[in-house]
């Protein structure tokens, strides 16, 4: 289980990739690299937003919660669901087990829905590490915009803040 102190807090909410104002101006360079690449969608407004576009996430990890208060829609589509339990602030073993199986069925054509019980907030981070070449990570960031995470440019920032994670 890998734990973020809180004294990290900060660090860990500066955007990892692009920061864009909206979905509308990230959707031209999005559908530049969508279907051919992964898409991944962390979070229920972000995966809910693409769904509206056309974008259908390849991984879409949800929570059913919105700005800590229960979301007021339901995300569904064509996917195979998976659930797991994730505390706030934590990267639990289930977690990371449950992307690593998420990635392995969408090798077989599924695409896939994780439903998270507590919270999805630091699921980018494993997401990123863990995903081919190529893909692209998108999540919420609160009252900024989008962030666009292509996974060949910020690995090696993803690893060096994993590596700020206290371990248990």
């Amino acid at each position: 289980m890998l734990i973020l102190n809180s004294k990290l807090r900060s660090e860990f909410k500066k955007p990892i990739g692009v920061l864009y104002n909206s979905l509308n101006d990230a959707e031209d360079f999005i559908n530049s690299r969508y279907p051919d690449n992964l898409l991944i969608s962390v979070g229920d407004i972000t995966t809910q937003n693409l769904q509206k576009a056309g974008l259908i996430p390849h991984l879409g990890i949800i929570d059913n919660v919105v700005e800590r208060k229960p979301a007021a829609y339901d995300v569904v589509y064509d996917n195979v669901t998976l659930n797991v339990k994730n505390p706030p602030g934590v990267i639990t073993d289930q977690l990371q087990e449950t992307i690593k199986e998420a990635f392995q069925l969408l090798k077989t054509g599924f695409r896939v829905l994780i439903l998270v019980e507590g919270e999805e907030d630091l699921a980018a981070i494993p997401c990123i590490l863990m995903a081919p070449s190529g893909s692209l990570v998108l999540y919420g960031q609160p009252g900024e915009g989008l962030v666009v995470c292509e996974v060949d440019k910020v690995i090696d920032k993803v690893k060096q803040l994993k590596s700020k994670l206290e371990e248990r």
